[in-house]
């Protein structure tokens, strides 16, 4: 099956990217919970576009039983005014992923695929937010794999990724066609991480590869992205 450019014309027009991430991302969950995970793994796809807020912490106030819904009157504290107001623009991320968790006195995320977007390279604060999570992956040990078929955009976020880990004295590896996928494992070996790597570089009107998908150190199964984006465009009635 050869890859196709999902981002320009003609095929863009019918068939829109974001739209065709979604439905290889949720291919390759199938993919993975069709026999390839142990049966204390499962793979599910997250979708979410830029300009989408989520909260990790609130705080609410909840009416007493006692004032019928009335607050309860508290001492006003008036803080100092700040220092100082420094405009800032956040980048909108975007998140077209397929997170591998164990089931194992609770969920544990083992693994993460990242199908690179447009924004996502965009700009500087776009690539450094993209690296900044890869890095924390691996930080806590979950393997991560990173797919790059943006045509309409070059950025090497492999590079931006190995500049934030601070991985100095090897020239980051270049696909020489811009496109690639990678699968990264943190080992640590007397206490000490090392970051493990296998590039692959991808074309278009060529087959895509195999990669190791790591859901712990010494243990991996087939990421077979041929058969995911293959299921992707027969399922989307795409022209193959």
């Amino acid at each position: 099956m050869p890859l196709l450019d999902h981002f320009r014309g003609p095929l863009s027009e019918d068939w829109p990217w974001d739209g065709f991430h979604a439905n290889w991302a949720t291919k390759m969950a199938d993919l993975l919970n069709a026999g390839l995970l142990p049966p204390d793994y499962h793979a599910i796809s997250l979708i979410k576009r830029g300009g989408q807020v989520e909260i990790d912490v609130a705080s609410f106030q909840r009416p007493s039983a006692s004032d019928g819904g009335a607050g309860v009157a508290t001492a006003a504290w008036a803080p100092p005014q700040p220092a100082a107001v420094i405009p800032i623009d956040f980048p909108e991320e975007e998140l077209f992923e397929v997170q591998i968790r164990r089931r194992l006195g609770g969920s544990q995320l083992r693994a993460a695929i990242e199908l690179v977007s447009p924004a996502n390279k965009d700009r500087p604060a776009s690539r450094r937010t993209f690296a900044t999570k890869c890095a924390s992956y691996l930080a806590q040990g979950v393997s991560v794999v990173l797919i790059d078929v943006v045509t309409e955009r070059l950025a090497n976020l492999h590079a931006e990724l190995l500049q934030l880990l601070q991985v100095n004295g090897v020239p980051p590896w270049q696909s020489p066609t811009d496109l690639y996928a990678i699968a990264y494992q943190v080992l640590r070996a007397d206490g000490n991480p090392g970051l493990e790597m296998w590039p692959e570089t991808l074309a278009l009107g060529a087959p895509l590869p195999t990669l190791p998908l790591w859901l712990q150190p010494g243990f991996s199964v087939p990421l077979r992205l041929e058969e995911s984006y293959r299921a992707a465009c027969v399922a989307l009635r795409m022209p193959v």
